[in-house]
């Protein structure tokens, strides 16, 4: 089981961060989520030891996952501000 390193500011956000991952990369998983954007952008990643990839692979798959939860949260805030005009 691979450790989280990243620390969350609000620890009740976990789950929901957890299902914002899930529904950008399109699962219902979010234990699934980086190994769905893995195969999308073609990065060999398995369960388990992954010390074999590169940098650069490694980054597709965060900058994939983080990058469309930056958007989506991004689109969030514009609905609820043009929801509250």
């Amino acid at each position: 089981m691979t450790r989280k390193r990243n620390k969350i500011l609000v620890s009740e956000a976990r789950t929901g961060l957890d299902d914002l991952k899930a529904k950008v990369v399109g699962t219902n998983n979010p234990g699934d989520a980086k190994f769905e954007a893995a195969q999308e952008v073609g990065v060999p990643l398995k369960k388990g030891y992954n010390g074999s990839l590169t940098s650069e692979q490694a980054g597709r798959v965060g900058g994939r996952l983080g990058g469309s939860m930056v958007k989506e949260l991004v689109k969030m805030a514009q609905e609820n501000l043009a929801k509250k005009q």
